[in-house]
This record gives C-alpha cells, structure tokens and sequence, in this order.
C-alpha cells in the first residue's frame, strides 16, 4: 500500500475543499504503520541478539518469561516504565528531555523511503540515497546534546567521541554511496534495486565493506562502541539517564540495525530480489543475515581504542573508498553502453576484477596504514643469572 494508494481511499470521503486533510491522513496512517512495525520489530531484534549473544558465549540467554523467553522484551520494557526518572539537578532540563527524541526521529525517518516490497513503497524520493545520508547522519545531534545537557564529564566525553567518530566515518561511507550511485545512475532506492543485475555486495565488493564498517562505527556497535565503553565512561552520553528516556535511547540503539540493514539491502543485497519465494519474504532474510552478522561481530571482536579507531578511518578506510570510486569509475565508463547503462554480463565482468583487487587493497593498505610489528627482542636479567653464578 502507497501513499497515493492512502491518499486516493481518504479524498474520497472528503470533500475537494478538504485535500489538505487526505494528505494528512495518508500521512498519519503511513507513520503509525511504519512506528509500530519498528518497535515490535525492535523487541524481536533484541531477544534475537540477547539469544545469538548467549549461543556464542556458551550460555542460554534469557529464556525466564514466557516460552523460550519470548516475553522478555516486555517484560525490560515495563521495568524501564516503571522506575523513577530522574535528572540532575545542574541538568539543562529541555535540551536533556528532548534528546532521546531527537536520537530516535531519524532512524524511523530513514525507513520511510526505502522500498520495502514491490508496490509497497512508503516513499518515491528521488533524492532518497541523499536523504538517508543527511536522515542518519542526525542522530549524532542527540548523542551531543544528552551529553552536554547532563553536566557529567563522562557523559560529554562519551558524546565528543561519538562526534569525532561520525565525522571521521562519514566521508568514507559518503565515497562508497558515489560508486553506488554512479553504477545505479540514480539516487532513487528504487532505481537502485533496479539496476542490480548482480547484487553490488558482487560487483564492488570494496565499497561494501567500506560502507559495513563505516555502518559499525556510525551505529556505535562493537569495536567501535567507544561511546559507551562502560571500563572507561560507565555508560557514555546517556549515564544520567533513567527510565522512559533511557528506554528511549535504547530503543533507537537497538532499532538502528534493523534500519541499517534496510539501507544495505537495498543498496549492496538487492533488495527484495530473489528465486523462489516473494520479494518482501527475500528482504526480510537479507536484513537478518545482515543483523546476524552484526552480533557476530559484536560477540568476537574486542573494542578497538579511539586512536585506533581514527587511525582505520582515515588511513585504512578513505584510501579504500578512493581506490573503490577510481576502480568503478573506470570500469563503468569502459563498459557503459550508448545510453550509459551496464548489463548483467559488464556487471559480471566488473565482479570478476573487483573481488580479487579487493583482497589485494586490503592487504596493501593494511599493512602501509598498521602499527609496525617491532618485536622486541628479550634480553635476560642480570639478576637472572646471580644464583648461577653464585654456584
């Protein structure tokens, strides 16, 4: 169901002197369809990684309420409502109420646009790719201003960090979405699922991972949840928080990789392209294997320092995306045809260069971009050898 499919069902029951209000309505029902999808989505997501979390540990994970703890979304939920929410009392308390607000708007934003079935699409923006780019890049706003609202140093460190990381991440990830759309010819999701012959995670295997690594750091998820590092700042920006407003802040934090994974499906997966079953059923598997690869990662890697994480960004990543964009740009107006198009055969042909040279620049940049492996070489102790030489 569209937004002219809402549109047209309320104009006719309203008279033409009141168009305003199908707009409003179609609008309204669209919102209240996509919010609460995503939330009952979310409590899902986090039973989902909680689960996967305690597999890959060795342990069972919640499984108290309900079967298989199916109900302990709720169940953390009307904990989070029930306590006490409290501020301090140096807060600046507007800016600190309506942060969590600010956190959670664009991820629910971002998903308007992105085309999540054949003729279900809740938004035809032709500047979309651009839109989510600008949507995403928000919440950040909300990470600084819980930061600076809770007159808590710990907080305003967690928020300057999570700051300089968006900012040193968005460019990379910025350079990988160019190649996308250069390949694409089009800024529209739509006209990106279209124009994946081959899913371009095939064809320009380098700007995806670019573009999932950049994801990682801009979501805070590990290593790069320096923003939070609970050794070091306790909780990061939202330590003062409590109750619905912490809920709140992880609510967008647990949502944000359903989303996510929405973007890199349609962008690098195809879409909701796929054999055998309907597209939206294809969509829905992509983004899990996208989240499940999420907490994989999450349960295998240790957290990286802030100085290693600048580090990867701007000597491993950036020179990553530049080689990606040269290599694609090359290829592409090798390959285009009279009306600049690619088909599924220069798509193959781009995949078959591509994955080799990907390993190959990972491997250079690696090791021109590390730390230098100077082993240092043991030397024994003078005291080592007193009981040797007193015999």
């Amino acid at each position: 169901m569209s937004f002219r499919n809402l549109y047209d069902i309320a104009d006719r029951f309203l008279p033409e002197s009141l168009d305003w209000m199908a707009y409003l309505v179609a609008g309204g029902i669209l919102a209240f369809v996509v919010i609460n999808a995503m939330v009952m989505s979310t409590a899902a997501y986090t039973l989902f990684e909680r689960r996967l979390i305690g597999r890959f540990q060795s342990r069972l994970g919640p499984n108290r309420w309900g079967p298989f703890g199916m109900f302990q979304p709720f169940a953390d939920i009307i904990k989070l409502i029930l306590k006490e929410d409290i501020a301090p009392t140096v807060a600046d308390k507007i800016v600190f109420t309506i942060s969590p607000v600010v956190f959670l708007v664009p991820v629910l934003v971002a998903v308007s646009v992105l085309p999540l079935g054949d003729g279900s699409f809740l938004g035809t923006l032709n500047v979309a790719l651009v839109f989510i780019i600008a949507v995403t890049g928000m919440h950040i706003i909300g990470v600084f201003m819980a930061g600076w609202a809770s007159r808590n140093k710990y907080a305003l460190f967690g928020a300057m960090r999570g700051v300089a990381m968006l900012v040193s991440y968005e460019v990379p990830m910025a350079m990988s979405l160019v190649a996308v759309v250069l390949l694409s010819g089009t800024m529209s999701t739509l006209g990106i699922v279209q124009g994946q012959h081959l899913p371009y995670i095939l064809v320009m295997p380098l700007g995806f991972f670019v573009f999932f690594t950049a994801t990682l750091a801009e979501m805070s998820r590990a290593p790069f949840d320096m923003i939070e590092a609970e050794s070091e700042l306790g909780s990061g920006y939202n330590t003062e928080y409590s109750g619905m407003k912490f809920a709140l802040f992880q609510l967008a934090e647990f949502m944000a990789p359903l989303a996510n994974g929405a973007i890199v499906t349609v962008l690098f997966l195809g879409g909701t392209k796929g054999p055998i079953i309907s597209g939206p059923w294809w969509f829905v598997l992509k983004v899990v294997a996208f989240a499940f690869v999420i907490v994989w990662t999450r349960s295998t890697w240790p957290r990286l320092r802030v100085d290693q994480i600048m580090t990867f960004s701007w000597k491993g990543l950036f020179p990553l995306s530049m080689i990606n964009l040269a290599l694609v740009t090359v290829e592409y107006f090798v390959l285009q045809d009279a009306v600049g198009a690619l088909t599924l055969g220069d798509q193959a042909i781009m995949a078959l260069i591509n994955i080799p040279v990907t390993f190959v620049a990972i491997y250079v940049i690696g090791n021109l971009s590390g730390q230098k492996r100077d082993r240092t070489v043991p030397v024994p102790s003078p005291l080592a050898r007193m009981a040797a030489e007193a015999d």
